[in-house]
């Protein structure tokens, strides 16, 4: 799961996870969390969308099988860089089979 720094994405993983909103703060580095639906079991990486940890996320992208792209489309001031990190992450090798949704 990634996005820029207060996209929403640790809010979303535990609303998902606990069925209820939780107070975060910003993520630094990541969290992991297993989250089991139907029978099938997810393991949900929320990368930190800091500037100075969006070069890490490479790391993360071997065996990624599904990316969730988080935007939050009220903050139009970065919509622009939400962009261009959308584009540098699916020209990366390790992505080229990975499904996306943002």
């Amino acid at each position: 799961m990634v996005g820029l720094d207060n996209a929403g994405k640790t809010t979303i993983l535990y609303q998902f996870l606990m069925n209820e909103v939780v107070h975060t703060s910003p993520t630094i580095g990541s969290n992991v969390e297993e989250i089991v639906w139907k029978n099938i079991h997810f393991l949900v990486w929320d990368l930190g969308g800091q500037q100075s940890l969006r070069a890490a996320w490479s790391t993360y992208y071997t065996n990624t099988e599904f990316i969730i792209m988080v935007i939050d489309s009220t903050d139009r001031e970065r919509l622009a860089v939400t962009r261009e990190e959308l584009y540098k992450m699916l020209q990366h090798e390790d992505l080229t089979k990975a499904s996306l949704l943002v």
